[in-house]
């Protein structure tokens, strides 16, 4: 062998590869005006003095142009204690029982919104993975099976009218319930956000609104529509079919699926396919990007910030509750509220989150809220009800009983107890699915609210 004196060095000739990879400009002709700048390459950050660097200078000599459009660059992930990670210290988990523990999705989601994809660099954070399984793969999963027990394959099929576009457009109104419109207005919002992130190539900001998106659908959303849900399966009109809490769920899990595609594929997927039809493509992979919004809808971005105002005005009221020592499960009189501006839809949902019978608007508050806490016997005798039916829900999820199945009911207690059950029978027969009260001697499991003593026996109503 002979050495060819016109080779530099290695870094050269890779430098050399946007072009020289085709033979250009020896041979296709047609090469740089179809390929030539590239949208974008990646490494990680010491690179950027060896081949990004060599791509730029041998592209700049010859074409007096930079080989690429962006860059995306990684930086160093160290251990948990800021060394680096090496074979020999062994100062890193092992990856597949890692993945096996937490999955492959919440690793990709943690790196891709770290400070690595800025081309900082990085300590590991197994906790950081672990929440991510827990707060984003897990509660997203969860959604989706409440979604399922409720699940109309008919109503799927059926084209939202108007459009979920058209319901933030056309404001709160009678037929439309302010939760589904928030929730679309907070998609909207996220898919705009993760859409801007990734036209810059901005993977950690593209990646970050999914955990914010997934936090309100879980813990906002679903909670304060679990018992709409029911009720829209218990008793479908057929009016309001293509606009109920199922048909607004199963458009943003569905469409989510998409968005989620490039950062969890495998969470994506099985989303996918659990809810895809007949008419739909094979994968959530081969499906086209959800048109985000480019300029805010009319009262899309007064919405969201009306359900802020109502979460804050919750969370003032949950501390003086907790202050007060007085659980949510008692029903209170009063709350009065600063806020002049939040229409009843709003209001109800205060009401309901906070267990409170009216709401007052007084804009002279010092404070932004102040609840009455004094506890009448009427509300006591309330608050003892729902002890009780939360007592009858835990003893139903130890029979392992499904939310379909109805039960009948043996109290043995003393007449105050009695009087309790037979002022609120209806309202525990619908809540918890019972067809039969009766009260008799019985052996069942012993339950205590303040001074009232129960013994309940549960059976299931065969059929």
């Amino acid at each position: 062998m002979t050495r060819i004196p016109e080779v530099l060095d290695c870094w050269f000739e890779s430098g050399s590869m946007p072009f020289a990879q085709d033979h250009y400009p020896f041979e296709n002709k047609e090469w740089q005006k179809n390929n030539f700048p590239a949208g974008f390459v990646a490494e990680y950050i010491a690179q950027t003095r060896t081949w990004f660097y060599y791509t730029h200078v041998v592209s700049t000599i010859l074409y007096n142009q930079a080989p690429f459009k962006n860059i995306v660059t990684t930086g160093t992930l160290r251990a948990e204690d800021g060394e680096k990670m090496s074979k020999s210290k062994n100062n890193y988990p092992d990856p597949w029982v890692f993945i096996d523990k937490y999955g492959v999705d919440a690793l990709r989601i943690y790196l891709m919104s770290s400070a690595l994809m800025k081309g900082e660099d990085a300590n590991f954070s197994e906790k950081a993975v672990q929440d991510i399984a827990s707060k984003i793969i897990g509660r997203l999963f969860n959604v989706l099976a409440f979604y399922e027990l409720y699940r109309d394959k008919n109503l799927e099929k059926i084209h939202l009218t108007p459009s979920p576009l058209s319901l933030i457009r056309r404001g709160v109104g009678e037929r439309f319930n302010v939760l589904d419109q928030w929730i679309l207005s907070r998609f909207y919002q996220m898919l705009s956000e993760i859409t801007e992130g990734m036209e810059n190539y901005d993977m950690a900001e593209a990646t970050r609104p999914i955990d914010l998106f997934v936090d309100d659908l879980s813990t906002w959303y679903l909670r304060r529509s679990r018992e709409r849900i029911k009720e829209e399966a218990a008793n479908p009109a057929p009016e309001q079919a293509q606009y109920g809490a199922r048909q607004t769920l199963y458009f943003v899990l569905k469409t989510l699926a998409k968005i989620m595609a490039p950062f969890a594929p495998f969470t994506a997927e099985d989303i996918w396919l659990k809810l895809k039809n007949e008419n739909d493509v094979e994968s959530a992979h081969l499906e086209s990007w959800p048109v985000p919004l480019r300029q805010d809808l009319s009262g899309s971005g007064k919405i969201i910030q009306n359900m802020e105002e109502v979460r804050n005005i919750v969370t003032l009221g949950l501390e003086a509750r907790q202050q007060a020592k007085i659980q949510v499960r008692q029903p209170l009189s009063e709350l009065r509220i600063k806020n002049y501006e939040l229409g009843i839809e709003y209001l109800e949902l205060i009401k309901d989150e906070l267990n409170i019978k009216e709401i007052k608007q007084d804009k002279n508050l010092k404070t932004e809220t102040e609840l009455d806490i004094k506890i009448t016997p009427e509300l006591k005798q309330e608050g003892n009800y729902r002890e009780l039916a939360r007592a009858l829900q835990d003893m139903r999820k130890k029979m392992g009983l499904t939310p379909s199945d109805f039960i009948a009911l043996s109290f043995e207690t003393n007449d105050t107890g009695k009087k309790l059950i037979q002022k609120f029978e209806n309202e525990m027969k619908k809540t918890t699915l019972v067809s039969q009260i009766k009260f008799e001697e019985n052996n069942g499991e012993e339950v205590k609210i303040d001074e009232l003593v129960f013994k309940i026996k549960i059976d299931k109503i065969q059929g």
